[in-house]
């Protein structure tokens, strides 16, 4: 049998749809049902983000600000995207920072000392990230080499590599396409409308915010039907509506205060379509469907006719055509390429994805959590800068987030095991 069914995917998941949890997973809130691995980790960001807000006296919410935790952690968000994939498929990849130099390096050699047409250099670059995910990606699936070790020693060697190309010295400017991408805004198209007491902002960033909100409404609702249609629990009506409403008050606001300031950041824009097709991709295509499955349980894949080979493949040169995007997003953010690029970012990249829900033994997790786990962190970053601590507290705090969020994942297991 070449492909899996939905009822196939819940052998190899631990919930009631692929990356949640089972029915024991759930708590009572005045009367209302609620997913606590689903919504959790919302309900942190939200309390996170409250917290800094009242330590900052509201800095943290200015459009300013706003803006640069975005732009500022672009590229971390994107490797999050890829990475778990990879943490859903029970695997590892401890060489995203290398090679995020690497491509980077490479794209600034090409632009910078060669002169290619910086399309052309994008195009190559992006492939070479590819063949380097293939690289770890054979050695992985078709050699039988743990995630761990493969990717630890591609960290080495990558490394190695951009030191090599790079001399040891940066290697920039790069042209003005690659750095707008990067740090660029989008164009006031439709001019400046009146908020009250918010002033004025971009006429055509509020339509995109609104068309994000109806979409956002139209999929959950999509999924809510089709989880229905097939026998699995759903949200109550009413806690349907309370996210859909805190989805859309958030969208709204992000896309406000950006749009007072300088508009949609071009990268903004990229990890929108990056978020929303992925997501796609995990929750509604047979290959989204089988990466959950070999996560969950290798074996049922296996005899569902999933071949894990290829799909741990592939989701090993996906992970090198991301990480050749977040390359060359922040050569261009620093408008050059330098050897210590990528310094901890596959740290922060696991890191969101445990901190956005993903499980440790796979099978777990959404691309969305990975984000909202990735935004977390920035928070943490911003906020504490913004109040002055130092960088040891920061480490600190990161750290016992995270230790709170694999803890949380055990607990939630464990509650779940206890009420079957």
């Amino acid at each position: 049998m070449s492909s899996i069914t939905p009822a196939d995917v819940q052998v190899g998941t631990a919930g009631d749809g692929p990356g949640e949890p089972r029915r024991p997973g759930r708590v009572s809130l005045g009367g209302l049902s609620l997913n606590l691995r689903a919504s959790g980790i919302y309900i942190a960001f939200a309390l996170i983000v409250l917290l800094f807000s009242v330590l900052t006296d509201g800095a943290l919410l200015q459009p300013q600000n706003i803006s640069n935790i975005i732009v500022q952690n672009s590229y971390v968000l994107i490797l999050a995207i890829g990475m778990i994939l990879i943490i859903i498929a029970g695997h590892i990849d401890l060489s995203v920072g290398s090679v995020v130099a690497v491509t980077g390096a490479l794209a600034a050699v090409l632009m910078v000392n060669m002169g290619v047409a910086w399309p052309l250099a994008l195009a190559i670059t992006v492939v070479a990230g590819g063949l380097i995910g293939a690289w770890q990606g054979f050695w992985v699936a078709y050699f039988g080499i743990p995630a761990f070790i493969v990717t630890l020693a591609g960290m080495l060697l990558f490394r190695a590599l951009t030191l090599t190309v790079l001399g040891n010295q940066g290697i920039g400017p790069f042209p003005d396409a690659v750095r707008t991408l990067a740090n660029g805004f989008t164009d006031g198209y439709l001019g400046n409308v009146g908020l009250g007491p918010l002033g004025g902002a971009d006429l055509f960033s509020l339509l995109v915010g609104l068309i994000a909100v109806a979409g956002m409404v139209a999929a959950q609702w999509r999924t809510r039907k089709a989880r229905a249609g097939y026998g699995q629990e759903v949200d109550p009506i009413a806690l349907f509506a309370v996210k859909m409403a805190a989805g859309a008050a958030l969208i709204l606001f992000l896309v406000v205060q950006l749009a007072r300031f300088k508009n949609l950041p071009w990268v903004l824009v990229l990890l929108a379509i990056l978020v929303l097709a992925y997501s796609l991709m995990a929750n509604r295509t047979v290959f989204g469907r089988r990466v959950y499955a070999i996560g969950g349980n290798l074996q049922a894949a296996v005899m569902s006719g999933v071949k894990v080979k290829q799909v741990v493949f592939w989701i090993f040169v996906n992970m090198g055509v991301l990480s050749a995007v977040a390359g060359i997003i922040f050569a261009g953010r620093l408008n050059q390429a330098g050897p210590t690029a990528g310094n901890s970012f596959e740290l922060d990249a696991i890191a969101a994805a445990f901190i956005g829900g993903a499980a440790v033994q796979g099978g777990v997790g959404k691309v969305v959590g990975a984000i909202t786990g990735g935004l977390i962190m920035a928070v943490i970053n911003n906020g504490m800068s913004l109040i002055g601590s130092p960088s040891e507290r920061v480490m600190l705090v990161k750290g016992a987030v995270l230790l709170a969020a694999v803890a949380f994942d055990v607990w939630t297991k464990r509650r779940a095991g206890a009420g079957r």
